[in-house]
């Protein structure tokens, strides 16, 4: 009896020390670049590599439209708005929470778009939103949620 419980003593201490533990400031910094380099990729034009960010599952929920699940459907939006006479997008995350886990994080982001109006005048949106990231097997960060919502 005595022994059994030195072995299951023995066996936490150990598993218990190999818990590794989550950088999550650090893994915060992380996610936030890449969604800064995201924000940068968009400036290109390029739809697959803007696709490329998501996750195949992501979903995307834009104020006033309907829910966006899956890349195609994505890649619909991401081509239509890339086609809009005038459209920029840029956004800068101001804030990262990361699970203890280490495998999911949500940055807040503010958001500017521009385009032009029916008479190709330059209009400017700006939005606020929250993002919801997965980490991948490799290490890398993949956007999985995006809820936007406009500024007042």
């Amino acid at each position: 009896m005595k022994k059994n419980i030195l072995v299951a003593l023995t066996l936490m201490i150990i598993f218990s020390c190999n818990q590794q533990k989550i950088d999550t400031k650090s893994e915060g910094e992380k996610v936030m670049q890449t969604s800064r380099e995201w924000s940068q990729i968009t400036s290109t034009g390029d739809v697959e590599k803007t696709l490329s960010y998501w996750a195949d599952d992501a979903v995307v929920m834009l104020a006033g439209q309907p829910i966006l699940k899956g890349k195609k459907e994505i890649r619909k939006m991401v081509e239509e708005s890339f086609k809009t006479p005038g459209f920029k997008i840029s956004w800068e995350p101001q804030s990262a929470e990361v699970s203890q886990s280490g495998d999911l994080a949500y940055l807040v982001e503010k958001e500017t778009m521009s385009m032009n109006d029916s008479s190709g005048k330059a209009i400017t949106l700006y939005s606020k939103g929250v993002t919801v990231w997965r980490k991948q097997s490799d290490g890398s960060w993949k956007n999985v949620a995006d809820v936007s919502t406009p500024e007042p």
